[in-house]
């Protein structure tokens, strides 16, 4: 929309200000979904994003929407903290990274190849792109947020509840559960015996036996 000039990214940047006090709240959301000009950097974006947030949510994630949706909100309002106090404009780069962090730290023994030119371990991952956003002469600042706020998740969620003494902090409001997963089933509910599948046929029989055409 950007590109095609329907809407400008100052439309879109995170401002405090302007949130706060003109109550455009939807630039909580929309500095999220800007990855700059069409580019190298934007499709290397997309690719990352598409492919890391996929293979979560078919991974770890898997049966469980709502704790994924969870993570979504619990990264995005970390950033938007840190927003408050740094000149950040957009955050997208670092929702990305926050994934791929936290995809990396889930799965460290898959070995990575970055362009035939380097083999590593997956949890080497999000620092590599640092170095090559740091090569592209991007600040490094928002590879740094995603890492950051990727490490806080995975600490939180995988790594301090298995601690002695440690418990699980990050719980998924129920409302989100009521949402985006499936209800499950009673184990203790015992349906009528005409809806047993197996009294079906024989009923039907003895109906047609009843009551011949």
């Amino acid at each position: 929309a950007a590109r095609l000039e329907f809407i400008t990214p100052f439309q879109l940047y995170f401002n405090p200000d302007l949130i706060f006090r003109k109550f455009q709240i939807w630039r909580l959301i929309t500095n999220f979904l800007f990855f700059g000009p069409l580019g190298f950097s934007f499709f290397f974006n997309m690719i990352f994003l598409y492919r890391y947030c996929r293979m979560l949510e078919e991974g770890s994630f898997r049966g469980r929407t709502a704790d994924f949706v969870f993570m979504f909100l619990f990264g995005g309002f970390l950033m938007t903290l840190f927003g408050l106090f740094a000149s950040l404009f957009f955050l997208g780069q670092a929702f990305t990274i926050m994934l791929v962090y936290v995809w990396s730290r889930r799965n460290p023994y898959i070995r990575m190849n970055f362009f035939g030119l380097l083999n590593f371990q997956a949890p080497f991952l999000p620092w590599v792109l640092m170095g090559f956003s740091l090569l592209l002469g991007n600040s490094i600042i928002i590879d740094l947020l995603g890492i950051a706020v990727g490490h806080i998740y995975y600490f939180l969620e995988d790594v301090f509840p298995n601690q002695p003494g440690g418990k699980k902090l990050l719980l998924t409001p129920s409302f989100l559960k009521m949402v985006f997963d499936t209800p499950e089933e009673d184990p203790n509910y015992n349906p009528l015996p005409e809806d047993h599948p197996e009294h079906q046929p024989r009923n039907q029989a003895q109906n047609e036996q009843q009551h011949p055409q």
